[in-house]
């Protein structure tokens, strides 16, 4: 791409070192990229990309200053806050030393992940335009600031995260439904989502992997409080060519063999993320809920998935019940996996990238949301587009196999795999030329191309 006779023009992406943050902003690198642009990515050492893995990319990798205990605790608030004051003088010397090198007209800008926001900072110092990339969906940044405020007017406390009752004025969310953090720190979560989400008119405009079909009215809503644009160009990894492998874990593809053996929509895929863990108690439950639906399934166990101790001899016992019935792998590729014509449901822990690559495949889910914004999207997926229904409880061997067989089984489960086509359908459309997300990318690339 060139602009006035110069070579192609550089951007700089800084992601959030989680899967759930990598994924998306590595998909947008790859779009861009075949836009004409050249790519960096500036990470931290923590959780960094496999270089071997990006040819296309030049990765900068940034000191974090992350100790074996920050990395340990457990506690995702306090390490991105400590990610947001260690990385900003050493990403502002990387930079600085490429600005004044005299190649100030290589970085056109710098596209950065909702919860780096030390990086407007710099990007401010060095007088290069910013761009932030949200990789939740909109309904959950709404949830998040109506948490706080609720909070904030005491309103609200811990005690409510497991209240039916309907917060007002935010239809279809429950209390139960907000994204309370993990931890019982709610003063460090209030101030995570203020420094993410309080208005930066220095920023040129906000990337939303979301779209208008999905979320229209949340997206108008946001665009109110923010006067800059708000781009939804969603579902990023569906855009252009296949993004490089970004997985923090080595996938096993040997369930895809497997796959290839069953018939259509006869699978139930289970995996709950890369974070979630559940205990002994909790992993008998899944397994023999699984085993008494009589569904066949591919279950993703990660090795770090229990807590506490780990019970050996469940496996081998597992696997004499239901011999050639299940698959069990430590991390699939999922993507793959659930754009399969084997897999007709989903059982997740609602990520909004599971979220957005089971509703883009019109798979329907069953819900069972472990904390934060995944228990916003439980809520849309199952009472907003009623392409899925939620585990309510906690994990009982009986209540997964009704919720499977209701799913894989039943009418009620035909119903909401004819909603999951047509949303797919509806998404399609998005993507093409001429919809609202393509429309919303090329605004974009015009947009850094003005810089």
């Amino acid at each position: 791409m060139e602009k006035n006779g110069q070579r192609s023009r550089r951007l700089v992406l800084l992601p959030c070192p989680f899967q759930g943050h990598i994924n998306p902003m590595l998909q947008l690198g790859t779009i861009l990229h075949s836009k004409g642009f050249s790519i960096t990515i500036a990470h931290t050492e923590f959780n960094s990309p496999n270089p071997s893995n990006h040819p296309n990319f030049k990765l900068l990798p940034i000191p974090d200053g992350l100790s074996v205990q920050d990395i340990s605790s457990g506690d995702i608030v306090s390490l991105i806050q400590r990610l947001n004051v260690n990385c900003k003088s050493h990403l502002q010397e990387c930079l600085s030393q490429i600005v004044t090198g005299g190649r100030q007209d290589d970085i056109a800008c710098i596209i950065y992940d909702e919860l780096m926001f030390f990086v407007e900072t710099v990007a401010n110092f060095l007088k290069l335009p910013s761009i932030i990339l949200r990789t939740t969906s909109a309904a959950t940044l709404i949830a998040r600031t109506t948490l706080c405020q609720l909070k904030l007017e005491g309103l609200v406390s811990l005690e409510d995260s497991v209240s039916q009752d309907l917060v007002p004025n935010h239809h279809p969310l429950r209390f139960k439904d907000l994204p309370f953090p993990s931890s019982r720190k709610f003063e460090s979560f209030s101030q995570l989502v203020i420094d993410t989400y309080k208005i930066k008119t220095s920023s040129s405009a906000i990337i939303w992997n979301t779209m208008d079909c999905l979320e229209l009215s949340s997206l108008a809503r946001i665009q109110q409080q923010y006067q800059v644009p708000n781009l939804p160009i969603g579902p990023l990894h569906k855009f252009g060519p296949g993004p490089p492998n970004s997985s923090l874990l080595k996938e096993d593809t040997s369930c895809m063999a497997w796959l290839g053996k069953q018939t259509k929509n006869s699978v139930i895929y289970v995996s709950l993320g890369s974070i979630a863990a559940m205990d002994e108690r909790e992993l008998f439950e899944m397994a023999w809920g699984l085993a008494n639906s009589e569904q066949r399934f591919l279950w993703v166990f990660r090795p770090d998935s229990i807590r506490g101790s780990k019970n050996e001899v469940l496996s081998q016992i597992f696997k004499e019940t239901i011999g050639e019935r299940g698959c069990i792998v430590n991390w699939a590729p999922q993507k793959e996996v659930l754009a399969h014509s084997a897999v007709g449901g989903f059982l997740s822990h609602c990520g909004w990238n599971s979220t957005l690559e089971s509703i883009c495949e019109g798979i329907p889910m069953i819900c069972r949301p472990c904390f934060g914004d995944q228990r916003v999207n439980a809520r849309y997926v199952s009472h907003v587009w009623r392409v899925g229904l939620e585990l309510a409880n906690e994990l009982e061997r009986g209540e997964i196999e009704k919720a499977i067989r209701r799913l894989m089984a039943g009418k009620e489960g035909e119903a909401m795999r004819e909603r999951a086509k047509n949303l797919k359908e509806k998404i399609e459309l998005c993507i093409k030329e001429g919809g609202s997300s393509n429309n919303s990318l090329n605004k974009l690339v015009k947009m850094i191309m003005s810089f």
